[in-house]
């Protein structure tokens, strides 16, 4: 049998049948699913230093597990000592089984890491369903080796899912095991 990841068949499995009973959907294909997973990280003294870039690249392709892609600024600024063409920021989008296992490394490793976690907070969806969450550090992930790090940036990590409103893309992350602050109602 091929492999699959876990947290895909999780959403097969668990995911589907309980948002289709808490929202009345009539199909299992009206059930919101996460498209894609982008981490984007800003190097802005990278403007002054290029080894940063490279370093970023680098940690950021074995956080994901997949090729990471320089962002190169589109105009000049000139109070930021900004030229166009430069690179400034580091990206990489995760999608089918590579985002599934990304995922899972989030959840159940990366953010216990965190110093004095008490969850995430559900302040970060966009309107349309989409959510992001800001790391401080980088070296949260058990994929950095800290001694190698040169300077410790955050990143946004931004779920993309298929539904239209902020509730159901709640509902569908919760279901994944996203941890989110309790209310205190």
């Amino acid at each position: 049998m091929a492999y699959s990841p876990r947290l895909k068949d999780k959403y097969k499995a668990e995911v589907v049948p309980a948002l289709q009973k808490k929202f009345g959907y009539s199909s299992s294909m009206q059930v919101p699913k996460i498209q894609k997973i982008c981490l984007n990280q800003g190097v802005g003294d990278a403007v002054s230093d290029k080894k940063l870039i490279e370093g970023s690249i680098k940690e950021m392709t074995t956080i994901s597990g997949q090729k990471a892609v320089a962002t190169i600024s589109k105009k000049d600024i000139s109070n930021f000592k900004l030229r166009k063409g430069v690179p400034i920021g580091v990206r990489v989008t995760l999608r089918g089984d590579t985002m599934y296992e990304f995922l899972d490394r989030l959840i159940s490793v990366a953010l216990p890491r965190i110093r004095d976690f008490r969850g995430i907070n559900d302040k970060g969806f966009d309107g349309n369903g989409n959510y992001t969450l800001g790391v401080t550090e980088q070296i949260i992930f058990p994929e950095i080796d800290i001694d190698k790090v040169n300077k410790i940036m955050g990143m946004d990590i931004t779920f993309v899912t298929s539904t239209g409103n902020d509730e159901e893309a709640l509902a569908l992350l919760s279901e994944f095991g996203m941890p989110f602050k309790k209310k205190n109602n």
